[in-house]
């Protein structure tokens, strides 16, 4: 896919125009920064988080799952496992949605807490 399709894409999935304005290289910059605070222990809220896996939902839709496949083992590697998603997507057996990070603390960890996923 070009960029030019890219954008076009992104603007026909609905994806606000900051998110558009990435491209492809941002899109993929900006997952790896959230498994990289993952990491790290990741200091926002829920909100904020289901916000970043939108962010891989649209990596998948966009058939750039491929370049960012060592951060999802990463990712991967940090999740507990949940009884039910965390998050919606349109991905059969995404993985980003059926767990949270082993190191939640603060306000994810409340929030996980208040909707019973931790």
């Amino acid at each position: 896919m070009t960029d030019d399709e890219l954008r076009q894409f992104l603007e026909n999935y609905g994806c606000p125009p900051h998110i558009v304005r990435l491209g492809r290289e941002g899109l993929i910059r900006r997952w790896k920064k959230f498994v990289q605070d993952n990491e790290s222990g990741y200091r926002l809220g829920l909100e904020d988080y289901r916000n970043d896996l939108d962010l891989r939902e649209i990596i998948e839709q966009a058939g750039l799952s491929a370049e960012v496949q060592d951060a999802d083992q990463r990712l991967r590697a940090l999740l507990i496992p949940a009884a039910r998603p965390v998050w919606d997507s349109a991905t059969p057996g995404a993985f980003w949605i059926w767990g949270y990070p082993a190191n939640a603390s603060g306000t994810l960890l409340e929030d996980l807490q208040a909707e019973g996923l931790a």
